[in-house]
């Protein structure tokens, strides 16, 4: 990690704090917003974002110096206490270059996003070693399951989760594991491989999930990680939501054979990902993997 190591805790969020939207990646239907918008209104959030946070620039949510200057601007605003993607899709990667991490670091505030999103938690993690959060976003919020935004809710408020054991958990191979929660969207992990923000995975409980992948698709992602050597440094892995990936029994089974030659513990359909169930994770916080009683456990108090 080339950022600070030292422990940053972050602000608990109440009503009429502010959070930021932001558009890092692809371009947002307005009516979409509007109803991620309504929800976080109704829990008492005082908004803030750019008047013109529905532009698109084709593929992308503006251009790439927009979406940078809006990302950095609202990271050091004083009145923003957490910001919040509205959308992933693709482009976040664009903005690594532009982005001056050193002042992120130096203002520590919860980010929160999933999906193309996993580009800014492994790039800020890396450098500024700061947690970030694995979840929903402002136009996911009105699709995922009421338990998900009541977690998405307490969390934010400081209130960390009771060990988490999820309805439908797959134990694929048993075991526990503890380490820092790593991971995210697998294609955009891989496409991190061999640049400076790439996830660190040695020791960590990695979570992966993907969404509208064939089943080969995913293969060559996973062997990728293999024959890359990645796969050799979690301690346990977790396997969120594929949705639209076809037979997930069959991703299930390739990571099993993948690690076959390591003792660490596997889950899957662990929700977290583009399903109605995302979970809110604290990528970067410890946590501990017990199959025995299939739950996972934030072990470290991460507000104040």
């Amino acid at each position: 990690m080339n950022g600070t190591a030292e422990k940053k805790l972050f602000t608990r969020l109440t009503p009429g704090d502010t959070i930021g939207l932001v558009a890092p990646a692809g371009p947002i239907k307005e009516e979409e917003f509007a109803a991620g918008v309504r929800i976080l209104e109704q829990w008492g959030f005082k908004l803030k974002y750019r008047r013109d946070i529905l532009r698109r620039g084709g593929y992308l949510a503006g251009t790439d110096a927009e979406r940078a200057r809006e990302l950095s601007e609202l990271w050091i605003d004083p009145e923003v206490k957490a910001l919040l993607a509205v959308r992933g899709g693709y482009g976040s990667i664009r903005l690594l270059p532009l982005l001056d991490l050193r002042l992120f670091a130096a203002l520590p505030k919860p980010l929160i996003g999933f999906s193309d999103i996993t580009i800014l938690h492994s790039a800020i993690r890396r450098h500024c070693g700061l947690i970030t959060f694995h979840g929903p976003m402002v136009t996911t919020l009105p699709r995922i399951d009421k338990d998900s935004q009541e977690a998405f809710v307490n969390l934010l408020a400081g209130r960390v989760p009771e060990p988490i054991k999820p309805k439908g958990l797959e134990i694929l191979r048993p075991g526990t594991a503890k380490g820092k929660l790593a991971g995210g969207n697998l294609t955009n992990l891989v496409h991190l491989i061999g640049t400076p923000y790439e996830a660190e995975l040695t020791g960590t409980v990695l979570l992966l999930e993907e969404v509208g992948e064939a089943p080969y698709r995913i293969d060559r992602l996973l062997t990728h990680l293999k024959t890359a050597g990645r796969l050799a440094l979690p301690a346990g892995i977790i396997l969120g939501d594929f949705i639209d990936c076809e037979a997930a029994e069959l991703t299930w089974n390739r990571v099993l054979e993948l690690v076959a030659d390591t003792t660490i513990p596997v889950w899957a359909n662990f929700p977290a990902g583009h399903g109605k169930r995302n979970q809110i994770l604290p990528l970067g916080a410890e946590v501990e993997m017990d199959s025995s009683r299939g739950s996972l456990t934030v072990s470290e108090q991460l507000f104040y």
